[in-house]
């Protein structure tokens, strides 16, 4: 994806800013600059013409920022708002993937007001593994227990008191994915691929 040449996007007005509604939603991802390095973040809230990521990495007004969330895909804009751990961006979109993503929102805040804390689309098992190695982006393994893993992320309970943030890229035992949620004495995690149906079973090794 070759870099664009920054163009200075002025602020919107309050007025046009509230003309998409904005919904909380906590959509782990990553995102890259124009230097096309990529770094975690997280949704704070979204509407069909911008959103706004709780990030570490400072970025500069007007910058072209490309996500990928989990659950919407890709998203694009450029930065319009810049404040303490984090930014916005106002993203300009086809009609078409505007009414898409109006639809993925509208399922994700319908979604939550039910208290679905995390994706069941896909049948959890038991894992005969038992046990696996968590592997942190600095590199520390730490010791887990498989609670349960699906074709697209797993549980686990940790053998130290270790907490990454939501979002955090991680690998288990060689499975890349990224943490969705954190929970007493462990977390779950998404993969950034389904397992394969031929592959998935109680005796798979992650």
């Amino acid at each position: 994806m070759a870099a664009l040449a920054m163009t200075i996007v002025n602020e919107p007005h309050a007025d046009e800013r509230r003309r998409h509604a904005r919904v909380k939603v906590c959509l782990p991802g990553q995102f890259m600059r124009e230097n096309r390095k990529e770094y975690p973040c997280i949704t704070i809230d979204m509407s069909i013409g911008g959103v706004a990521f709780s990030a570490d990495q400072p970025v500069d007004l007007g910058e072209r920022i490309i996500a990928y969330l989990a659950h919407v895909g890709r998203v694009e804009g450029r930065v319009t708002r810049e404040f303490s751990g984090g930014f916005a961006i106002a993203m300009k979109a086809p009609a078409i993937k505007r009414e898409r993503l109006a639809d993925q929102l509208t399922w994700l805040v319908n979604r939550q007001d039910l208290g679905m804390a995390e994706d069941r689309r896909h049948e959890r098992i038991k894992s005969k593994l038992g046990r696996t190695t968590l592997i942190l982006p600095t590199g520390r393994e730490v010791i887990a227990s498989i609670v349960d893993v699906s074709k697209s992320g797993v549980a686990l309970t940790l053998a130290a008191p270790v907490a990454p943030p939501v979002g955090t890229p991680v690998t288990v035992g060689v499975t890349k994915g990224r943490v969705v949620r954190l929970f007493a004495h462990g977390l779950a995690v998404e993969f950034t691929r389904i397992i394969p149906e031929n592959e998935f079973s109680p005796e798979i090794v992650l």
